[in-house]
């Protein structure tokens, strides 16, 4: 049975980020120190070190204190008044198998688990009472056979090679991680970056087991987000351990497939500034924003709700815009979760803005259109581009 090591990195990727898009309503991730005391494992070239990692033998379980904290957003910059341990900081334990997880996080700010199985992830916070709900990409259908085949060195070695035209990889570092040997390894883009210096990540040299992923803006010595094993330990764990449900009275946001209305299906996108263009007559669609030219544009969404996604420019440091018609008489208006961020001047309008290390948000309203821009971009960039807008 593998561990959530193997419990494919995709898996682990889609709960990271959807911790991330919760820190756009509230929520967020962590700061930790870079390198350890302790032994450290003999210099490994980087392909060798990554294959010696996939083909360990997983363990039955991971339980592991972390270090969970946040210098990506100022405090109480999402929830106004209002802190939460996924935003002001938090240390905590961790326990993860094969079938699931939980992350349980403590604060002065009060407490706050993440909880996830093969198809479901649940992000609680008990500062609002609120539980948010995602499903988890499938690793495979129903009644399949699931195999795992560990690429070879030449196949790692090849794949770097090929990565290294537009990334810059440091070699296997060695390290040492919640008193574990470790490699690290520091990846920076080359270009097209946006604001992101780099991401480093250390393993476990002996287990493969991931210790410590971090996050550096461009220029920046500390990483603005960064999530750390500070003790780890391995072998089985009980389900009673990792199968937590909120309280009965919390709030439930749901983002599951399960609440998708029946009675509003998706349609089809309609793809190219053309097409776009004639069936969204309402979308403002120049053709740059900022210097940046419009890459991929379209109209996506249920029938009754469509949305129009445009982006502006190439790699980390393009700009993305959503744009959606407000309902009219008789619909429901939908609450700003970024309604008491600072705001700024947009060509008369008032817009609330998300300023951080890593990239900028804008959200505003204009003649009967709800628009969000982003980017891994200065807060000066993402004006000018939502200026341009009209």
């Amino acid at each position: 049975m593998k561990l959530l090591r193997t419990l494919s990195t995709r898996r682990l990727i889609a709960a990271v980020a959807t911790i991330l898009l919760v820190a756009v309503a509230g929520t967020v991730a962590a700061v930790a120190a870079r390198g350890g005391s302790g032994p450290t494992p003999p210099p490994e070239p980087l392909p060798v070190a990554i294959h010696d990692a996939l083909t360990a033998q997983a363990p039955v379980g991971i339980s592991a204190r972390i270090r969970f904290t946040n210098t990506l957003f100022p405090s109480g910059a999402l929830l106004g008044q209002t802190t939460s341990p996924l935003i002001a900081g938090a240390t905590g334990r961790l326990w993860a198998t094969s079938d699931g997880g939980r992350l349980e996080l403590q604060s002065d700010a009060g407490d706050a688990q993440i909880v996830w199985n093969n198809t479901k992830l649940t992000v609680y916070d008990g500062t609002s009472n609120t539980a948010y709900v995602f499903d988890l990409p499938q690793q495979r259908a129903a009644g399949t056979q699931e195999t795992h085949s560990a690429p070879t060195i030449d196949e790692i070695t090849k794949f770097l090679a090929d990565a290294a035209a537009r990334w810059s990889i440091s070699g296997a570092q060695p390290d040492n991680v919640a008193g574990r040997e470790a490699y690290r390894v520091d990846v920076s883009p080359k270009q097209d970056g946006g604001l992101l210096g780099s991401f480093e990540l250390a393993w476990d040299a002996a287990r493969g087991v991931p210790l410590r992923v971090a996050v550096y803006a461009k220029g920046a010595s500390s990483p603005a987000l960064a999530l750390e094993a500070t003790d780890i330990s391995f072998g089985p764990i009980a389900p009673s351990t990792i199968d937590i449900a909120p309280p009965a009275n919390a709030k439930v946001v749901d983002f599951s497939s399960k609440q998708r209305q029946p009675g509003s299906p998706g349609v089809p996108p309609v793809t190219g500034a053309p097409a776009v263009r004639a069936a969204a007559p309402w979308a403002v669609l120049p053709d740059a924003l900022a210097g940046r030219s419009l890459q991929d544009v379209r109209l996506v969404g249920p029938s009754d709700s469509r949305a129009v996604t445009a982006v502006y420019g190439q790699g980390l440091g393009a700009v993305v815009v959503l744009e959606r018609q407000k309902p009219g008489a008789g619909g429901t208006s939908q609450s700003n979760p970024m309604g008491s961020l600072p705001t700024v001047t947009l060509n008369g309008t008032e817009a609330h803005e998300l300023s951080t290390q890593l990239g900028t948000a804008l959200t505003w309203e204009r003649g009967g259109v709800a628009f969000v821009l982003a980017g891994s971009v200065p807060s000066a960039v993402a004006e000018a581009s939502a200026r341009a807008l009209g």
